[in-house]
């Protein structure tokens, strides 16, 4: 299922508070960003957030389930990227917490850019 364009506003609308972000549709989803980093999916109308080691015990804690997409093999593969918890989808505050919250773990997982050898 496609996520809709204006649930995607809403959650444009709600991150507010977190700071400039742009998103990108991909897969019939989209990817929202902050300086070049992805830390938060959309799936159907469902917000997902990065998480990593750091942050996943608290989205667990919450019974937040893991994003996870099947493939053509019939296999799953879970990703790095939990449900947010239905608070943020109620208060642009409690938004811009997990957020920043996804955000870091997307710092914390990003890896450093190679050097060229032409210096």
């Amino acid at each position: 299922m496609a996520a809709s364009a204006e649930f995607l506003d809403f959650l444009t609308e709600q991150m507010a508070g977190f700071g400039p972000v742009s998103r990108k549709r991909m897969f019939g989803g989209a990817g929202f960003f902050r300086d070049g980093l992805m830390f938060a999916l959309v799936s159907g109308d469902m917000l997902y957030l990065k998480c990593d080691a750091e942050t996943v015990e608290r989205f667990a804690s919450q019974d937040l389930a893991a994003f996870t997409y099947g493939t053509k093999t019939g296999s799953n593969t879970i990703m790095s990227y939990r449900r947010s918890p239905d608070v943020c989808l109620e208060d642009p505050d409690a938004m811009t917490e997990w957020c920043r919250l996804a955000f870091e773990a997307a710092l914390r997982s990003s890896k450093p850019k190679r050097r060229s050898a032409r210096g």
